[in-house]
């Protein structure tokens, strides 16, 4: 039975199952390795604190993703394809392994905030 995201440990439970999904994608996998060339033991911790921040206002986050998402689509340019992709994979990945009030909760913000990258990626 699916449970609501309740801690720490459920999103690195989400984290980790939807970047399982991501590296292999075929629409956005390629930005993650051959783009950006992720180094996954150090990206995975910073995702975990990242949506801890968002979701339980917690964790140690550091960093600016707009910077990151920026010089990205300097290198490959990214479109509004590969962001609804994104979401897509999140959203299926949220519903696979939770139900709840903080599920719907990410996703919503998930939503924003991929919007809100897109904008400022398409900006560059």
């Amino acid at each position: 039975m699916k449970t609501d995201i309740k801690n720490r440990n459920d999103i690195i439970k989400l984290v980790d199952a939807f970047y399982k999904k991501v590296k292999i994608d075929a629409v956005i996998g390629y930005i993650f390795t051959d783009v950006a060339h992720v180094n996954w033991e150090v990206h995975l911790p910073k995702m975990y604190d990242f949506w801890e921040n968002i979701l339980f206002y917690k964790g140690n986050y550091n960093g600016n993703p707009m910077v990151v998402h920026k010089e990205l689509h300097k290198k490959s340019p990214m479109n509004t394809k590969h962001f609804q992709h994104w979401n897509k994979l999140f959203n299926t990945t949220v519903d696979e392994l939770f139900v709840g009030e903080k599920a719907d909760l990410i996703k919503e913000r998930a939503f924003n905030i991929s919007v809100a990258m897109m904008q400022k990626s398409l900006e560059a």
